[in-house]
């Protein structure tokens, strides 16, 4: 086996990838990608702080207040007033709507790729997926981070164990110390 060659055709096709789901979703809700992530994110737990979406989003806390911002000025998230200076952000009507926009166009986009392949070829994907983001959690150690773009029922419905969520419950049961 070429490792090298393995390494740069999964580099390639991960890049491909994303751009592929990334156009797609950026184009359905109007965004850009941070944004996009946001509501998405926004859609599967809503009421985070801003600190927290940064977090699961990956920028920095005073970006994401600029994102919020924007979000907010385009109605899609409003910012509600917790305990003492405490707020959090939800979506609005139209934010949850622009987030399943972006998760049937991210899912129209991956199903377009892996179409390609025949059913055997799918199920070795899966299977290489699997421990591929089972070992990703083990270095990133964020399933929020790892999931932030997922369309989460498709992981979960039918009796499936989502693997990354799965890697995170076997850290959390592991003696700490």
């Amino acid at each position: 086996m070429h490792e090298k060659r393995l390494a740069n055709l999964l580099g390639a096709a991960a890049l491909a990838v994303t751009d592929e789901m990334v156009h797609g979703a950026v184009r359905a809700a109007q965004l850009n990608a941070s944004q996009v992530t946001a509501l998405v994110v926004l859609r599967g737990e809503a009421g985070l702080s801003v600190t927290e979406l940064a977090k699961r989003i990956g920028i920095h806390q005073t970006a994401c207040t600029r994102l919020v911002d924007a979000l907010q000025d385009r109605g899609l998230v409003e910012r509600r007033q917790t305990v003492g200076k405490w707020t959090h952000v939800h979506p609005t009507e139209a934010g949850r709507q622009a987030a399943e926009d972006v998760l049937h166009a991210r899912g129209h986009s991956l199903l377009r790729v892996i179409e390609r392949l025949a059913d055997d070829e799918r199920r070795a994907l899966v299977d290489g997926l699997e421990k591929l983001l089972t070992g990703l959690y083990d270095e990133i150690g964020s399933a929020e981070r790892i999931c932030r773009m997922c369309d989460r029922p498709a992981c979960t419905s039918s009796g499936l164990t989502c693997p990354v969520g799965a890697a995170e419950r076997a850290h959390q049961r592991e003696p700490q110390g």
